[in-house]
């Protein structure tokens, strides 16, 4: 069972990769380009065309595989986390998957974006790559733990009133949101970039990576329903 899991989730995370690549490759990058020229002029745009579009292709390439490769992983453990959690997930079996693909979300980016927020070209970073990495993971485990109290207290409160569980179940998130940039300096600067420009980037940050979620809860869906069809096709009829 736990494979079956694993592998809708891989094979999930492939369809969300696709996707996410393509995006990369025709939004993301050329916004990024973009972003760069705005930053330097044209300091970059006097070397030969023929260079200029190996480039350009070779940061597509990258680009798209990166991204599969992102959401493969991500879907690999979008698939054990609902064979491992899905009891305790709140909803049917499409309200589970949207909360876990909801708790995937927050733990690995938006808790984490909170203090280290995406970072776009020509950022500041004024810690060390070493540092960031332990901040992040332990922002990883902190964004974890938000979810996991909200998953909790709808639990706890849907019993009473479903309003008041939604409220319970978001309200670990608002105190993150809040308390969060409150207590935490200015680590990542964006001192040559237009505070537009700025939040273009990041906003297309977020929602491609909830997309991927969201495509990833989606597609796994669609392929435990196929699989149950087609069992149930298969299955020998009662002999009457």
């Amino acid at each position: 069972m736990l494979f079956a899991y694993l592998k809708r989730g891989l094979l999930a995370g492939g369809v969300a990769g696709i996707a996410y690549g393509l995006f990369m490759a025709a939004v993301a990058n050329p916004l990024v380009g973009y972003l760069e020229h705005a930053q330097h002029g044209h300091a970059h745009s006097h070397g030969p065309a023929a260079e200029s579009v190996v480039a350009e292709s070779t940061t597509a390439l990258v680009s798209i595989g990166g991204g599969l490769l992102w959401a493969v992983f991500l879907g690999g453990c979008f698939g054990i986390g609902l064979y491992l959690f899905e009891p305790a997930l709140p909803g049917r079996s499409t309200g589970r998957r949207l909360s876990l693909a909801g708790s995937g979300f927050l733990t690995v980016s938006a808790v984490p974006w909170l203090v280290l927020p995406p970072s776009a070209p020509g950022a500041e970073q004024l810690l060390t790559v070493t540092t960031q990495f332990l901040l992040y993971g332990g922002l990883v485990v902190l964004g974890a733990a938000v979810a996991a109290s909200g998953v909790a207290a709808y639990n706890r409160l849907v019993g009473r009133h479903r309003w008041l569980a939604v409220a319970g179940g978001i309200g670990p998130i608002l105190a993150a949101a809040v308390l969060l940039p409150a207590v935490t300096p200015t680590i990542v600067r964006h001192p040559e970039l237009s505070t537009e420009l700025l939040t273009a980037y990041q906003a297309m940050v977020v929602l491609s990576q909830g997309s991927i979620w969201l495509c990833i809860a989606t597609t796994f869906g669609w392929l435990q329903r196929r699989t149950r069809h087609e069992s149930t096709a298969t299955d020998p009829q009662p002999a009457t």
